[in-house]
């Protein structure tokens, strides 16, 4: 979609919300790289986000959208019933008016409205340490929240997203036809992923053995998708549910500590630089578990670093899939740089084994 047809449907997808309501502005608003996002402000200074989804990415827009409403519904009565404010402590969709959660417009594309969270901001990296524990008390109370929630009413809106044995038959077949012949270059790494390829099966197979149940799970835990006070700095709100499916939470923990409580960038290339920061997975811990609020069972708590460790291994591991398919699939800005990615991921699990009991007395300590 060109800039002034997208300009041209933004119109139509505001009359389909606003109807008649005056709108001052309706400009492009954060810096997401999914969902084409607008602030609009209409008369008296009210705010909300409107956003054009990326029906590329998401196959099933209406499901999604079937999912959000579940969800920020289920989180409002949770929310209310225990005295809090469900205006800033869940994302409220607005109806059309047609009475739908989304709109689609003649080209095709879906449209979807939030009222603006005031008061508040999101942050891509943490000033400090006390912005990470927010984030963990965040995403736990969203976990703990949603703990009688039955997640398989929710459709998978990326199938398989966190299927970590899936994942790994799918590097295998990427070795295999080395489309670009660049297997033999990258032998170290693939040895690697092939050593820990037990790891990975792990807790997919505590899953479905039953000792860990299936939850409600956001899938996208990094900092920016907490919207945190302006005044206070305590995390309010969890944002973006595009992903929120059927999962583990040990997965959503283990997420937030991989991207989260790394001493370097995910694509740092010294990789010296890299390693797992245990005063970071301590403050992250501490938080989680605050905010859950006893919903996590004991063996899922035992699990936590096991979430770490899988979650690093497979985002690692597809980074390496995606070089020997000829980097297709995540934005790369430089030769080599899902290289640098799988590296620095397999030194980042390499620092957590050598970590590991240190990892698991600090989950034993705040359990």
């Amino acid at each position: 979609m060109t800039h002034e047809e997208c300009c041209r449907k933004k119109e139509d997808a505001i009359k389909a919300f606003f109807g008649d309501r005056k709108v001052k502005s309706s400009d492009r608003y954060g810096n997401g790289h999914i969902n084409d996002t607008f602030l609009v402000i209409t008369e008296g200074e009210v705010r909300y986000i409107l956003q054009r989804m990326n029906s590329d990415v998401f196959k099933d827009p209406v499901g999604l959208m079937n999912n959000v409403v579940l969800v920020t519904d289920y989180l409002r009565s949770q929310i209310v019933a225990r005295g809090g404010d469900p205006e800033r402590e869940t994302l409220n969709p607005m109806k059309a008016s047609d009475g739908k959660a989304y709109y689609r417009d003649d080209n095709g594309f879906y449209w979807r409205a939030y009222t603006f969270i005031t008061d508040s901001l999101s942050l891509d990296r943490a000033r400090t340490p006390e912005d990470f524990y927010e984030s963990a008390v965040a995403f736990g109370r969203f976990s703990g929240l949603m703990s009688g929630f039955d997640a398989k009413l929710l459709k998978e809106t990326i199938p398989d997203f966190h299927n970590t044995p899936k994942r790994y038959e799918a590097f295998e077949a990427a070795v295999a036809e080395d489309k670009c012949g660049r297997a033999a270059s990258v032998k170290a790494e693939i040895d690697f992923y092939r050593s820990h390829k037990a790891d990975m099966d792990y807790c997919a197979g505590l899953l479905k053995a039953g000792v860990i149940p299936l939850r409600v799970t956001h899938n996208d835990t990094k900092l920016n998708n907490i919207m945190l006070d302006a005044k206070t700095g305590k995390g309010i709100c969890v944002i973006d549910l595009d992903t929120v499916m059927p999962g583990l939470s040990i997965y959503d923990f283990g997420d937030s500590i991989r991207f989260g409580a790394n001493t370097a960038a995910e694509d740092e290339q010294d990789l010296s630089r890299v390693s797992l920061s245990t005063e970071l997975f301590e403050s992250y811990v501490k938080g989680y578990l605050e905010g859950v609020g006893g919903a996590l069972t004991e063996d899922e708590i035992r699990l936590l670093p096991y979430g770490a460790k899988t979650m690093t291994l497979e985002c690692g591991m597809r980074f390496l899939t995606d070089y020997l398919q000829g980097d297709t699939y995540f934005m790369v800005h430089r030769e080599g740089h899902n290289l640098d990615r799988t590296r620095t991921q397999i030194k980042l699990v390499e620092d957590m084994e050598r970590k590991w009991e240190e990892m698991g007395a600090i989950v034993r300590k705040y359990a």
